[in-house]
């Protein structure tokens, strides 16, 4: 089993649905495992063995009962100011970059494609999260995590959009549209998130799109007030964060908003059957 959850934009909830996935896998026991093939982000975590991922995998791995390795995230791109970011693979500072200078896309993508056939043999499903938005097309010929990582495994992938910030049918269905024509058949389904009120209304429109793209509505999330690590400056702090530790109230977090997907008709079990394309 293997599915990649997109995002129409940074902060539409990637991070959040594949913790929620490997949640509800783990509670399945189907062995779930996080991935997340490159990363841009400060806020890291280190691993048992003194390597650096990204906290958002870190979160992911404690929702799927797993230590934290740093396959889960083999490159981190942290950026260091004056334009200089610096690369982190395979968990060990690699090289700095400087503003304008081209990455080693080739080298940095075989690491990863690495890590993720290490986790494959390993785990029963490997639980792909993008980065930020995968139809920026000035940037697609150096993707990594999104077009970058479905080219090279054909993984099947799902799609968030944030309700919340307004135009997601535009932004689900432009994203569709700007995915390379021989990739797009492996984009299966859609997801809104950050909903308020009645999900009622919005069938007019998920109908429109099913039937634009034949991706799926896989399920309309709520607005939760809950609190997750963050990873970049789109971020909330905000939200309710209760337990005996920090690590166990992102847990009671992640436990609370996957009882809500439940309650709320989310098809884990379409999910599933992506996942086992």
């Amino acid at each position: 089993m293997r599915i990649l959850v997109l995002g129409t934009s940074s902060s539409a909830g990637k991070t959040m649905m594949c913790a929620m996935l490997c949640r509800y896998f783990a509670r399945k026991g189907l062995d779930p495992v996080p991935f997340k093939a490159s990363n841009l982000s400060l806020n890291s975590y280190a691993t048992k063995d003194g390597g650096e991922i990204g906290m958002g995998q870190a979160f992911q791995a404690w929702s799927a009962g797993l230590e934290p390795e740093t396959d889960m995230n083999p490159v981190l791109l942290k950026p260091s100011g004056n334009g200089i970011i610096q690369a982190v693979v395979n968990g060990k500072p690699y090289r700095d970059y400087k503003r304008g200078e081209p990455m080693d896309r080739k080298e940095l993508l075989g690491e990863a494609v690495k890590a993720y056939d290490r986790l494959r043999t390993k785990h029963g499903a490997i639980i792909c999260e993008g980065s930020g938005s995968p139809a920026e097309i000035n940037i697609m010929d150096r993707d990594i995590a999104n077009t970058g990582l479905m080219e090279v495994t054909d993984v099947p992938a799902i799609l968030v959009g944030d309700i919340e910030r307004g135009g997601v049918f535009a932004a689900i269905y432009g994203t569709w549209r700007i995915i390379p024509d021989h990739l797009r058949p492996r984009l299966k389904g859609f997801i809104i998130n950050r909903f308020r009120g009645d999900a009622s209304i919005l069938k007019d429109a998920i109908d429109q799109i099913e039937s634009m793209t034949g991706m799926k509505c896989l399920g309309v999330l709520p607005y939760v007030y809950l609190r997750f690590p963050e990873e970049d400056s789109y971020s909330s702090s905000k939200g309710k964060l209760e337990g005996t530790d920090v690590h166990q109230a992102f847990l009671n977090n992640v436990d609370e908003f996957t009882d809500i997907a439940i309650s709320s008709g989310f098809d884990f079990d379409a999910v599933e059957r992506i996942a086992r394309e």
